[in-house]
């Protein structure tokens, strides 16, 4: 998708939830995001990117050391296992560093 359609997306996505009395909860760009301070100045949106930043971590872990970048298996079966597998070993390795 060009960024110019994504971009849209996201506008006409967040208009349609004001619309619907819905609070998006997208990030924020830094300029000439569609996201406003009715948006950012809630309780419920500060603790919602905090929540994504630590998905996120996961995921990005699970790209750069959990080998999931690229697939080296074919299948759903065996995909959904290695994706398991690699979770648990992300939760493995956070719980270390919970209990430190």
């Amino acid at each position: 998708m060009s960024r110019d359609l994504n971009a849209r997306l996201s506008k006409s996505h967040i208009i349609t939830c004001w619309q619907s009395t819905a609070t998006p909860h997208v990030a924020a760009k830094s300029n000439g995001s569609a996201v406003d301070g009715r948006t950012t100045s809630t309780d419920g949106y500060a603790i919602s990117q905090v929540k994504r930043k630590r998905i996120e971590e996961c995921f990005g872990w699970m790209k750069d050391i959990g080998l999931m970048r690229k697939f080296r298996h074919i299948g759903r079966a065996k995909v959904a296992w290695i994706f398991r597998f690699t979770a648990a070993a992300y939760n493995i390795t956070r719980k270390k560093t919970l209990i430190a």
